[in-house]
């Protein structure tokens, strides 16, 4: 099977409820679990947040998520939850989440907020891939 054969058969209802999930878990990450400590360790306040435009933001997270979701989907491919719950993780600890500790290793930013940031990539590419997995 080769890319185009992949991408073809994807469940694509999977891989749109995956990058909307996203949202979900930011928003319980960001707001009640983490919010406060987050924007501690960021530096950022309340009122800088509000301050922001949030349609270009939540429209190009929509974006970005749905390019790690097909990404994730080809490579759960046929597998079952179980699989997509380990490939989820695996991704998130792995790839994203070292990635960002070099960047904020570079950026001199806070342990601490790497490992709310981190924490919530590998905890949203769990659920990406157990919803992926699910629905293969």
């Amino acid at each position: 099977m080769d890319a185009s054969d992949t991408v073809a058969h994807l469940n694509w209802l999977a891989v749109a409820v995956a990058a909307l999930a996203g949202f979900v878990t930011g928003g319980l990450w960001y707001g009640p679990l983490f919010g406060k400590a987050w924007m501690r360790a960021s530096g950022l306040t309340e009122q800088q947040l509000r301050a922001r435009a949030l349609a270009p933001i939540y429209g190009t997270t929509v974006l970005l998520n749905l390019v790690a979701a097909v990404s994730l989907a080809m490579f759960v491919g046929g597998g079952d939850l179980r699989f997509g719950v380990f490939a989820g993780f695996m991704t998130g600890a792995t790839f994203v989440a070292t990635a960002l500790g070099v960047t904020f290793l570079f950026e001199g930013r806070p342990l601490r907020l790497w490992l709310i940031d981190a924490g919530y990539q590998t905890l949203n590419f769990t659920v990406m891939g157990a919803i992926l997995g699910a629905w293969h």
